[in-house]
């Protein structure tokens, strides 16, 4: 008879993933793919129905790797803002529009002539008007495609439409739904002055769900495409971001899950209050009635990838690792503003800057001044995540940055936090499983699972003050902002 397992699937933006895991939550398979964009000029698009298949595949294979079939519930994370137009016959009526697509910059303009930021802010709890959110292509279409736009019955993103193409039941997570700017974070109902902005109805969205809800079985047609029992229920989940606090075990205040990749994001959830009308942008989080503030910096991991291959071409990031390990700290800060910037100063003009080279300094040196930099601003982030009222105790480190035992060390030092790596490399993909086993009654709760299946392989407690540095860079920033 087969053990039980429960599979994480996760709908990256670059990859799409799925993972099975046994009832420890140790990972028994795990299987993925990469998403194939269409872009052109400003539009990024994808064959959703080429994505959906991709996915059934992965499916097949996770399944035959594991070992058997015998798969208890399935639970979908990822990516938030891609929208999928959907005929009366629920088909795609064209490719889905990617959330990194920026054709509507002309529409953010036009509803931030019609909403002020603190409106929004207030209603969404985001903090710009952005092409990002879906509420800006719908208005786009409206505009530009009205052959789409009148056509569509539903506009509805891309995790709850693969909820719906494995189960036949449409619904909106909330969690979700939170990243389209027309869903009102604290009523939990869609923003009908939005609605009213961009020109669709209530009904033209999926009836709005909790997140980590279980939404029904496998249909027929599913199970055969993907090779998994009817009997196998499916859980709506929760954002990649929120999925990835879970598989860290951050699900309550004072943690905070840092991902490093490209961008640097922390999540983090909210402590006396949701915070509404704050200078961090929240979201409904993936309990019931909670708040997940989420700040993300674009000056991330892009900022020492785009060092070492220009300045360093040839260097592999372990060679760079070894080599500063055996370095002490030097005088150089780098402000890792090369992409503009966003949390916490949103200053889209700002710049990258050098301070304090001198003729003994080489490349190896300027790298960890770029590393520094980025976790100065990880600690901005942080310190202005307490000015809200909510508590900050400790890092977990996870992405491409957390690979770094260098780069975990600074960020302790700088940040004066410990800083943890899970175990686990796929959060996002362990904390959907958790989902599913909590969902299924294996677990009682999220703190249940927590506490037997997340596990630790390495924590780094500060042991280096740099808090004159840190005053140094902050008012080199402030001297950078005057040229």
């Amino acid at each position: 008879m087969n053990t039980p397992t429960y599979i994480g699937i996760d709908l990256g933006s670059t990859n799409i993933k799925a993972a099975a895991y046994d009832t420890g939550m140790r990972r028994v398979a795990f299987k993925s793919a990469p998403v194939e964009y269409i872009r052109s000029g400003d539009t990024v698009e994808f064959d959703v129905e080429a994505f959906f298949e991709r996915l059934t595949g992965l499916l097949r294979d996770t399944v035959r790797e594991s070992g058997g079939d015998s798969v208890n519930q399935i639970a979908l994370t990822g990516q938030a803002e891609t929208l999928v137009c959907l005929g009366a016959d629920m088909r795609p009526l064209m490719n889905a529009i990617s959330w990194m697509d920026e054709r509507s910059v002309s529409e953010c303009e036009q509803l931030s002539g019609i909403f002020s930021p603190e409106t929004v802010r207030n209603v969404t709890g985001q903090l710009s008007m952005l092409p990002t959110w879906p509420a800006t292509k719908i208005l786009w279409l409206k505009k530009n495609r009205s052959d789409i736009f009148s056509r569509t019955a539903y506009f509805v993103l891309l995790k709850d439409y693969i909820a719906y193409r494995l189960t036949g039941r449409l619904c909106a997570d909330m969690s979700i739904a939170t990243f389209s700017l027309y869903f009102d974070i604290y009523k939990k109902s869609y923003w009908q002055e939005m609605l009213d902005a961009i020109g669709i109805s209530p009904t033209q969205l999926p009836p709005l769900t909790e997140p980590c809800t279980v939404i029904g079985n496998l249909t027929d047609e599913a199970a055969a495409q993907t090779g998994i029992s009817g009997s196998a229920a499916v859980n709506t989940g929760t954002l990649d971001h929120f999925a990835g606090m879970i598989g860290t075990g951050n699900i309550s205040p004072g943690r905070v899950t840092l991902s490093t990749g490209t961008v640097m994001a922390l999540a983090v959830m909210t402590q006396g209050g949701c915070g509404r009308g704050g200078e961090i942008a929240m979201h409904y989080g993936f309990l019931p009635d909670t708040h997940v503030m989420l700040p993300v910096a674009e000056s991330g991991g892009v900022s020492l990838e785009w060092f070492r291959r220009t300045c360093m071409p040839g260097v592999s990031y372990d060679e760079l690792n070894a080599v500063l390990n055996e370095r002490s700290r030097t005088d150089i800060i780098f402000l890792p503003y090369i992409v503009g910037t966003n949390a916490p100063e949103f200053d889209a003009g700002a710049t990258g800057v050098f301070h304090g080279l001198r003729q003994e300094h080489d490349a190896f040196d300027m790298a960890r001044a770029v590393m520094e930099g980025v976790a100065f601003v990880l600690r901005k982030n942080c310190e202005a995540i307490k000015k809200t009222g909510t508590a900050v105790d400790s890092i977990i480190a996870t992405g491409g940055g957390a690979k770094s035992e260098l780069w975990c060390r600074i960020q302790a030092d700088i940040t004066g936090l410990p800083v943890l790596v899970p175990e686990e490399s796929e959060a996002a993909c362990l904390g959907a499983a958790m989902i599913a086993a909590v969902g299924s009654g294996s677990f009682a709760s999220l703190n249940e699972a927590d506490s037997l299946c997340v596990r630790f392989k390495a924590r780094y407690e500060p042991r280096d003050n740099y808090n004159e540095k840190y005053a140094r860079f902050n008012r080199l920033y402030d001297a950078a902002l005057s040229l």
